[in-house]
């Protein structure tokens, strides 16, 4: 796959206008999140360069909309608030929030009611809660979590018009699948993976988040993905701290775990998890990128690479899947974690072949994280 060997220059303009086409006269906001969201009163968290996901949202978005942008785009507002991190992706989001000033505020009351657009740009992924707060609301919104240099410099520095146009055409290519199969070679023995899907449409995330519809885009966006109806059979997982395990997936959830290599604790305390809570072992999503961009070491921008597959466990309704939070038994279980299978995160894990089956025929879809013949025919079509 041919990555583009350079990029436009960030625009913050650039970027608003085409992702939400704002209106003369709309309110904007920003939100981060931080250990103590007290640090916001006076941009205190600026002291700690450990902090560079809420640095960038000030230093790009907030000054970016206080210097110029907001009048450019004749919008109002441009406030930015803190609440209290949550330690998991897409976990549901504390109401309470600190403004600049040090005010405790209440988002849902003195924050989403008054804004047409929130931007929200913090550690953990919030696109699930925040697009559950758009449609009671009525606002747009991004999710822009682990933002870094890389991901201003490409991911948020193409055309978005033309990622929905890329976008739109795998949908077509894709959608309808009766299932996907995924191949998996992990020291040297194969697993394979099936996911229903049940002749569904295909979902895409284009990043255009416009008009009146009450939505949220995940930005950078580029990704093709379905809500499975169920799946089977095995695939390997590798965990944070590099251990490797197998799952075994039946009834469209992970239903055991076993050592490959690594920390067989690490492995131990997950199958207690899926004990505990079967459905935090759910496979919600199956995802296919489809961007050529250089990875950012973020899971946000790399599995929007084309030629990556994802699967995620866990909440699935901001994607159309029945798996809301109060499904779990606990609150802190509600996650959506994306598996991402890339060559430069998983190099332990070959992915020889994934394939697409639909209406009676079989397409080849990737060979070793490389587009295939039948994807590569749409992209150039």
């Amino acid at each position: 796959m041919e990555i583009p060997k350079s990029f436009p220059p960030f625009s913050l303009a650039r970027l608003l206008r085409t992702v939400f086409e704002p209106q003369p006269g709309e309110r904007i906001a920003i939100l981060i999140d931080l250990a103590d969201p007290a640090d916001m009163k006076d941009f205190a968290f600026l002291g700690n360069p450990a902090l560079t996901i809420q640095r960038h949202a000030h230093d790009v978005f907030y000054r970016g909309l206080r210097e110029g942008v907001l009048k450019e785009l004749d919008l109002k507002g441009g406030e930015m608030f803190a609440y209290r991190i949550t330690g998991g992706s897409n976990l549901d989001l504390p109401d309470e929030a600190i403004d600049a000033a040090g005010a405790s505020l209440s988002l849902q009351r003195d924050v989403y009611p008054r804004y047409d657009i929130i931007l929200c740009i913090s550690t953990f992924s919030a696109t699930a809660p925040l697009t559950a707060f758009a449609k009671r609301f009525g606002f747009r919104g991004a999710t822009l979590h682990g933002l870094n240099d890389t991901i201003l410099r490409t991911g948020l520095a193409v055309d978005y018009n033309s990622v929905s146009r890329e976008a739109e055409k795998l949908r077509l290519g894709l959608t309808r699948a009766d299932h996907v199969e995924i191949d998996f070679e992990v020291a040297e023995v194969r697993h394979t993976l099936r996911l229903i899907l049940n002749g569904q449409e295909a979902q895409k995330s284009h990043g255009l988040c416009r008009g009146k519809i009450a939505d949220v885009a995940n930005l950078p966006a580029g990704e093709v993905y379905f809500v499975p109806g169920g799946a089977e059979g095995e695939f390997p997982m590798k965990y944070e701290d590099g251990t490797i395990g197998l799952m075994r997936v039946a009834g469209g959830r992970i239903v055991g775990a076993t050592l490959i290599s690594g920390n067989e604790a690490v492995i131990r305390q997950h199958r207690e998890r899926l004990s505990a809570d079967p459905v935090t072992g759910e496979l919600g999503e199956l995802g296919f990128g489809t961007q050529r961009l250089p990875w950012a070491g973020r899971d946000i921008q790399d599995e929007k690479v084309l030629g990556t597959v994802h699967v995620a466990t866990g909440r699935s309704d901001h994607l159309g899947g029945h798996l809301t939070p109060d499904k779990f038994t606990e609150a802190s279980h509600a996650t959506h974690d994306d598996i991402l299978f890339a060559p430069h995160k998983t190099p332990e894990i070959r992915v020889p072949e994934v394939r697409m089956y639909r209406g009676g025929k079989t397409h080849v879809l990737m060979r070793d994280y490389e587009p295939a013949e039948y994807l590569r025919a749409i992209l150039e079509a």
